[in-house]
């Protein structure tokens, strides 16, 4: 462990212990600041009691689908306007106003259409996480230099082969860095999606805890959430490594 990693951990438990001996000798109320301790005890009172798995569960899978559907329509999109310029002088405009909108205004329509339930969330979690993966797109597969698509138009490549040879692999770290962006919209997303519609979810759990007034509850979701946002950040940071890796690799064969 670096010098930076032990000076961020020490900072942490700094923070956290100086956070409980405020309200431990302020006494001020729970309801309005409850301490770490007795937020870690909810927490795990309800992974040991399986109440919140279900919850996480739920956050989780709508998560990943949103994720999946908002990054590959994001991506599909990206690639076209890329690669056609006069489609991406008349659809840019509405690729703009999709994102200017309010995604919460967006969810009592949502809800209209199609239910209370998973298919709500998963569409505002893609709405919201779709555009950095399109932008990033856009901009990555430009950004190959003018000299090596000279080069490939002269060797006869197709559009295709030069996307596939060219283009993506030099736009591939500003894809990816859309790719993390995008994840951690898509768990604001799922969240977002289930303060409106309800059922499960953590998002869900903590509009019912906030009306029971249980800031303790709330403090140990919002927990469990800024920790499966940084698992998923994580992941995708290893998915990122493991595949510039793999393209250095292959460009070395």
């Amino acid at each position: 462990m670096n010098s930076t990693r032990i000076t961020s951990t020490v900072l942490f438990f700094a923070l956290g212990f100086l956070w409980e001996g405020w309200v431990t000798f302020s006494n001020v109320s729970s309801l309005l600041l409850p301490a770490p301790s007795a937020v870690l005890s909810v927490l795990w009172q309800g992974l040991y009691d399986g109440f919140l798995w279900p919850h996480i569960k739920a956050t989780a899978t709508a998560t990943l689908l949103g994720f999946v559907l908002g990054t590959s329509v994001g991506f599909a999109i990206g690639v076209a306007l890329a690669e056609f310029a006069p489609l991406r002088r008349v659809l840019w405009p509405y690729v703009l106003a999709s994102q200017v909108i309010p995604k919460l205004a967006l969810g009592p329509i949502f809800i209209v259409w199609f239910g209370f339930g998973l298919t709500s969330i998963v569409v505002i979690t893609a709405l919201i996480c779709f555009f950095p993966l399109l932008e990033n797109t856009v901009t990555g597969l430009r950004s190959a230099p003018r000299d090596q698509r000279d080069l490939f138009r002269m060797l006869g490549a197709s559009r295709l082969q030069t996307l596939w040879r060219l283009k993506i692999p030099a736009g591939l770290p500003l894809i990816l860095s859309g790719v993390r962006i995008a994840i951690v919209l898509a768990l604001v997303g799922a969240v977002v999606g289930e303060f409106i519609t309800g059922g499960k979810g953590l998002g869900a759990s903590i509009i019912a805890a906030q009306s029971m007034m249980d800031s303790t509850l709330m403090f140990a979701l919002f927990i469990a959430i800024t920790v499966m946002g940084l698992l998923f950040y994580q992941l995708t940071i290893f998915a990122e490594r493991w595949l510039l890796r793999s393209r250095h690799t292959g460009d070395n064969l």
